[in-house]
């Protein structure tokens, strides 16, 4: 481990801290409904949607009916790109003139775009055309980020009213977040990126002479624009199928920063805003340390086990000092790699600028525990907030237990209702995770597309679920995905992770709203402090090993006993 690899790491999680509350200041006047600097040129865009559409911004919904809404515009969206992608061989903007995509990789890929997983089961540049790439994948890159903010808004207005029996509406809160939120800030981005070097055009192909003479066509498209929400709204899904780590996805070390600080920033920004609805910003401070401090501990096992050689590569005459340099892009290096890895999977994004199959069996570990952490590690935008909240109503719970108190977050009495939809939403995805891993270890189905035997195999079969289930989209590599077993089981893991998250989260939310806020008292338990802080982030840990470990245990711990014993 390097000085300079030590330095980024902190300088990194300097800037998240120093960008979190100002965005998060931002998000909550957008969602309150005040003015704010773009409110001149945007209100009227805003409006005008709300009379295409029908929709009352004054007229909210309860709990149920903004989670029938979200089910009924996520169907739309997944029928609609599923028909795109299948007939994009006969509609314009296709250069290379690609054909329509197979049934089975098409609902796969649908399901994935419109849960926020981005999953891809195929090649982006040799698969999809620009027409694709932009109405089809770029638009629900923004619409799934959308409506993670807007159920983490509706679920932080549970905690704000009392008494109420609505929290919110949805298409206004969704609406908000694409026009005030998500398209300023990308198109900034996009116009970083040209700057720094992204590709951006309708082009298909340029030609290209090798160093050996020989010809070659480099793919290139609209790519810088699809790069910019694909970070900001941890969606992860490449325009290249090397992702991140593609020059022309990701042309440099300024370039790389930039993309990891948009993938933390509305996640941590939304804990402030948090703060600011309930009253407390130290709540929101509180729920941002305890992030913090499970994403430093990963970061740091990921650089110290990727800052030494594998026992391969030291057996095939690599120096025993040099770091694991293996499936990495040397213009990042180890510490890069390492961060830009612990980052995208704490965060749901999935992007990747490193081969994590590549990493060591600890340095790949740390990625895969951060999906099956429950993706709250900031996790994806929206999700990573509404997921951390759960753990807190289970914290605070606990917390009860202990000193023999009602408990109690917020002034809100957390009861049995509470708890119960708070369990079926924090074992919704452990339950896809075993189930799925389980039928690809024990069927010719699963196995058929795994590339490595034993321990690495069975990861390669783990972090495929969990990346799936987690709505995380990123690839451990080493599996062959594209067979009808992974395409299908794999969709229905995306939906359980995503939706049968949500709607416990809503429901519990129109449970608290309907609450009275109780007056503090002397016993109550603090939830601002370091013993909050740290039992918060213990709760996160102790439920993904109790639920885990044994996967673990298979996977990449018995891979890494092995390579010291043998």
């Amino acid at each position: 481990m390097t000085l300079d690899g030590w330095i980024l790491i902190l300088v990194f999680i300097a800037l998240v801290a120093a960008i979190a509350r100002p965005l998060g200041l931002y998000l909550e006047a957008v969602f309150a409904a005040r003015r704010t600097l773009l409110s001149a040129v945007l209100a009227p865009v805003e409006d005008s949607f709300y009379r295409l559409a029908g929709v009352k911004a004054d007229a909210e919904q309860d709990w149920k009916e903004y989670a029938l809404a979200i089910l009924a515009f996520s169907l739309v969206c997944t029928l609609a790109l599923y028909g795109l992608l299948r007939v994009q061989g006969a509609l314009p903007l296709n250069p290379q003139a690609f054909a329509g995509v197979a049934p089975n990789i098409a609902m796969n890929t649908a399901v994935s775009f419109v849960t926020n997983t981005n999953w891809q089961a195929y090649a982006g540049e040799s698969t999809m055309s620009h027409l694709t790439q932009m109405a089809g994948l770029t638009v629900q890159n923004f619409l799934s980020a959308a409506v993670g903010i807007a159920v983490a808004i509706a679920f932080a207005r549970g905690f704000a009213r009392r008494g109420a029996s609505t929290i919110g509406n949805f298409w206004v809160d969704m609406t908000r977040a694409t026009i005030y939120v998500l398209l300023p800030i990308s198109i900034l981005l996009a116009l970083i990126f040209i700057a720094l070097g992204m590709p951006q055009t309708l082009a298909g192909a340029l030609p290209a002479t090798t160093l050996e003479g020989a010809s070659q066509d480099i793919a290139v498209g609209p790519v810088a624009s699809q790069i910019a929400i694909k970070m900001l709204g941890t969606n992860g899904g490449g325009f290249f199928n090397a992702n991140a780590a593609h020059p022309f996805e990701n042309t440099g070390p300024i370039v790389n920063l930039i993309q990891m600080l948009s993938i933390f920033a509305i996640g941590a920004g939304l804990t402030i805003t948090f703060g600011r609805m309930v009253g407390d910003e130290r709540q929101g401070w509180a729920l941002l340390a305890a992030m913090g401090a499970l994403f430093l501990i990963g970061t740091s096992v990921a650089y110290w086990a990727e800052a030494q050689a594998s026992p391969a590569l030291i057996a095939a005459g690599v120096e025993p000092s040099a770091p694991n340099m293996e499936g990495k892009e040397t213009r990042f290096g180890a510490a890069a790699s390492a961060l830009f890895a612990a980052i995208t999977t704490a965060a749901s994004c999935g992007a990747v600028n490193a081969m994590h199959d590549s990493f060591s069996a600890l340095g790949g570990m740390v990625p895969l525990t951060n999906i099956l952490a429950g993706e709250v590690i900031v996790g994806g935008v929206g999700a990573g907030f509404y997921g951390i909240l759960v753990f807190a109503i289970l914290t605070i719970f606990v917390a009860g237990l202990m000193v023999g108190r009602t408990p109690a977050y917020l002034g809100k009495k957390i009861e049995a209702r509470d708890v119960k939809l708070a369990m079926l939403a924090i074992l919704a995805s452990p339950l896809a995770i075993l189930i799925g891993t389980a039928l690809a270890a024990s069927t010719e189905w699963g196995r058929a597309g795994v590339q490595d035997a034993g321990p690495h195999g069975f990861t390669e079969m783990a972090y495929a679920f969990a990346s799936a289930a987690g709505n995380n989209g990123s690839a451990f590599g080493g599996l062959t995905a594209t067979n009808t077993f992974y395409t299908y089981a794999q969709a229905a893991a995306m939906l359980i992770g995503r939706f049968l998250v949500i709607v416990p989260a809503l429901a519990i939310a129109g449970n608290l709203a309907a609450k009275p806020v109780a007056p503090a008292s002397a016993g109550a338990f603090p939830t601002t402090g370091p013993l909050f802080i740290g039992l918060l982030a213990f709760i996160i840990v102790i439920v993904g090993a109790l639920t885990f470990f044994p996967a673990l245990a298979l996977g990449p711990l018995a891979e890494a006993t092995a390579d010291r014993l043998f």
